[in-house]
């Protein structure tokens, strides 16, 4: 293929990927679902697996093989831009005064997830063999199953919290926080998993991989922080240039990251999280809205490559049953784990079921794992068609589970006695009331 065909192909399917991406996502939000679902049903739908089923001409015309690469590197550069935003915004403080029962929350909902899915992918490893993994897991397999099991999309759970008016409420306050803490543990693990995975094709030996993602990281914590300080805050450096700046700065963080034999995803968060707030600790707007808009704009092309991984034909009756296992594993652990240690921490039963329920959803952070993980060979992919299925049903369900909570704490609170009302008279013969004596 001419460059010229190459550019007009990515130019036609760019144009595609932006209309029906956006669309389904508005309509998912007319549905009362979050938007990412609809995005990423339509990052499915025009993949191999529906497109390339029903129509395989028109999809070999509009997703050549040769344009592969350069919607891989939109992808990409769009979830540095996304996870950087994560970091950015990831605030521990907002912990308050339940850090306790966050924390709790949070140990609760990583641990007992973790147990499941890692007891899961050694229990049912023959089921898992018809699914094209080893009959003997790698032991960054099975964390890796542990971890797509823990996970919680904060994004998409702050997303829901936002709509349903619970930003300020208690069980809003704890779930948001307690899933900012539960993620930054599943990072960690999950990088952990890569860099025991041996998939990355770097050559340094993974001692030396982690010796120096440490040094990386506390140069990052140590030496960043203030010298962006000094450079963007102090000198009043006019919005757009800092915007460059800083997308620049996360982009050759997630470089060195993916250098180290992890993935771009570490070093985007750890960028994030190293950027200086204003003074006071607050966001500035002036960053944090085209950061917003970029990302918003160009996730599709990721949830469309994300799409391209998706094999509907090897789901037969074994990969519904595992979806079908996973799903009801995913939601009863993070709805239960979350829910008892919520109850422990003090909040009602109704708050603290809606703390479980909102655990629940894993979204795109979900979706980001996987495809880390499948690329780094941890992951078949009937799997990964699997976990991404399961993905999209936990954050299905998390609206219709969180208005069911919802109508069961009214109907609890209209069942319950009311206090009796003040003693009056009984009226008199020709209707009147009589008034009561006075005692005093």
């Amino acid at each position: 293929m001419s460059p010229d065909a190459m550019i007009t192909h990515f130019v036609g399917a760019s144009a595609l990927v932006l209309v029906v991406a956006h669309a389904a996502g508005w309509l998912a939000r007319r549905l009362k679902q979050p938007y990412i679902v609809g995005q990423l049903s339509a990052g499915i739908a025009l993949g191999p697996s529906l497109l390339g089923a029903l129509a395989p001409d028109v999809y070999a015309s509009l997703f050549p093989e040769e344009i592969g690469p350069a919607l891989t590197g939109f992808a990409q550069f769009a979830l540095v831009v996304f996870l950087f935003t994560v970091g950015y915004e990831l605030d521990l403080k907002i912990l308050g005064d339940r850090a306790r029962t966050s924390l709790t929350v949070a140990l609760a909902s990583f641990v007992v997830p973790m147990a499941v899915g890692c007891g899961g992918a050694l229990l049912f490893r023959e089921q898992l063999h018809g699914l094209g993994m080893p009959r003997e897991p790698s032991p960054a397999m099975v964390v890796f199953a542990g971890v797509a099991l823990s996970i919680t999309a904060v994004p998409v759970l702050t997303a829901i919290v936002r709509e349903n008016g619970l930003s300020r409420s208690v069980p809003g306050v704890v779930a948001v926080s307690a899933a900012g803490v539960l993620d930054a543990a599943c990072w960690t693990v999950l990088a952990a998993a890569l860099m025991d995975g041996g998939g990355s094709g770097t050559a340094l030996d993974w001692p030396w991989r982690v010796a120096l993602a440490v040094g990386f990281v506390t140069v990052m914590a140590l030496a960043a922080r203030p010298v962006l300080r000094r450079l963007l805050w102090r000198t009043r450096m006019e919005p757009s240039l800092r915007l460059a700046l800083l997308i620049g700065f996360a982009l050759g963080s997630a470089w060195v990251t993916h250098s180290l034999g992890l993935h771009v995803i570490f070093g985007a968060l750890l960028a994030g999280v190293v950027v200086p707030r204003e003074e006071g600790g607050t966001l500035d707007p002036d960053l944090l809205r085209p950061l917003h808009d970029v990302s918003s704009l160009l996730l599709p092309f990721f949830f469309v490559i994300s799409g391209q991984s998706v094999a509907l034909n090897s789901m037969d009756g074994t990969g519904w049953t595992v979806l079908l296992v996973v799903t009801v594993l995913a939601v009863t652990t993070k709805i239960g784990s979350g829910t008892l240690a919520a109850r422990l921490g003090g909040l009602d039963r109704h708050d603290a079921r809606t703390v479980g329920v909102l655990l629940s959803a894993r979204g795109l952070t979900e979706l980001i794992a996987l495809n880390a993980g499948l690329q780094a060979g941890l992951l078949s992919a009937p799997l990964y068609t699997v976990l991404v299925f399961m993905a999209l049903a936990t954050t299905l369900f998390t609206q219709p589970l969180l208005l069911l909570t919802r109508r069961l704490a009214d109907r609890d609170r209209a069942s319950r006695p009311s206090s009796p009302a003040p003693f009056a008279p009984p009226p008199s013969q020709d209707g009147t009331t009589t008034a009561p004596a006075d005692v005093g």
